[in-house]
């Protein structure tokens, strides 16, 4: 039985761990102004600029191979072609996460997996 002096207020969230913290994840359209929305996940700027900044070595030829590039950041190659592949993502995504604009779901373990090369694909999977 519920006193006249008590109020019950039922907030529909989920709590996530999310970039090694906990944050309240909301229903879409639940209310946070977008703004506040907008904020960059540190993992997966620091594994967009890696991946970049390892395309150009190779590019501009310091290094031959992901191969050579996993010696030269003693590193290891399983890891370096995973965050490599970060290059193949869709321009927009890029630059959704740079922004902060990503689904807060979105996960570097999730870009790491099995990621499509169809940029149609890879829209449908993380939005």
């Amino acid at each position: 039985m519920i006193s006249q002096d008590t109020m019950t207020v039922r907030i529909p969230m989920t709590i996530r761990r999310i970039g090694g913290r906990k944050q309240i994840i909301v229903p879409e359209g639940g209310g946070v102004p977008e703004r506040s929305r907008a904020k960059p996940d540190e993992a997966l700027l620091k594994a967009l600029a890696r991946a970049f900044k390892w395309k150009r070595m190779i590019e501009t030829g310091q290094v031959r191979s992901l191969n050579e590039l996993a010696e030269a950041e003693k590193l290891n190659g399983s890891y370096v072609s995973r965050i490599f592949r970060l290059t193949l993502l869709a321009p927009d995504i890029v630059e959704a996460i740079l922004a902060g604009r990503q689904p807060r779901t979105l996960q570097l373990a999730d870009l790491l997996e099995d990621v499509p090369v169809d940029w149609g694909e890879q829209r449908e999977r993380f939005s």
